[in-house]
């Protein structure tokens, strides 16, 4: 068995530079890699490409990244919750490009699985179109998308062990899987870290062959995107 886990964060974002490709794991504000995304932004490193759900709020998640300016392009599905990624867009300081959700989750799925690319009427007759090759399936029409791999890959899971293998809690498990199949270096980081072989093989969603370093986070603070509470009566 190889030994994952590593020290520490620093040892953990070892080799992540500048003009780097990242995919960045979680829904909304729910199961993003927290410790990974505040450490990123406090590195010199500028001209990122990254993939991800969504970029964050304003002052959490990738958001913090935008602050800086470190990323030069967004490839997401949704953006509205972020007025620096706004701005940063309608200026044209910030790359976007945007995906309808399905394709984006396929895309990654699909790099993780070697595909190079598939055909899906998702897009068709829109922008996200143009330029690419349209064949007909079952007399329905089909977009050309190609699949999104990445340099380094951060993803959170609730559990895992030092062999790299993972469990995902609830709405975390939305893109976090996917990605974690298709980074070059895939960097999990866990709220509880066990020995190799605690872990429930059934219960498993993320095998340890698809991660290469694995840490505990010291700080979860979970925020809350949109809060709505019904009113008393």
């Amino acid at each position: 068995m190889i030994n994952k886990a590593v020290n520490n964060i620093e040892e953990a974002l070892e080799g992540a530079e500048s003009n780097m490709t990242f995919m960045v794991g979680g829904f909304g504000l729910s199961g993003i890699p927290e410790n990974c995304i505040t450490a990123l932004a406090k590195k010199e490193i500028f001209g990122l490409t990254c993939i991800s759900n969504n970029a964050g709020v304003d002052d959490f998640g990738l958001g913090l990244l935008l602050q800086r300016k470190q990323i030069k392009k967004m490839i997401s599905s949704y953006v509205g919750e972020n007025a620096e990624f706004e701005r940063q867009m309608l200026s044209g300081e910030l790359e976007v490009d945007l995906i309808p959700q399905g394709s984006l989750a396929e895309r990654c799925r699909a790099g993780g699985a070697g595909i190079p690319a598939f055909f899906t009427p998702a897009g068709y007759g829109t922008e996200v179109a143009e330029g690419k090759e349209m064949r007909e399936y079952n007399g329905k029409p089909h977009i050309l998308e190609s699949a999104l791999t990445a340099d380094f890959a951060f993803v959170k899971a609730w559990k895992g062990d030092a062999a790299g293998n993972l469990i995902f809690k609830g709405t975390a498990r939305n893109f976090n899987p996917l990605m974690a199949m298709a980074g070059k270096i895939t960097v999990a980081e866990v709220e509880v870290l066990v020995p190799a072989g605690e872990l429930d093989p059934n219960q498993i969603h993320t095998a340890g062959i698809f991660v290469q370093r694995i840490f505990q986070g010291e700080k979860y603070e979970k925020r809350i995107e949109q809060r709505t509470v019904r009113t008393r009566e």
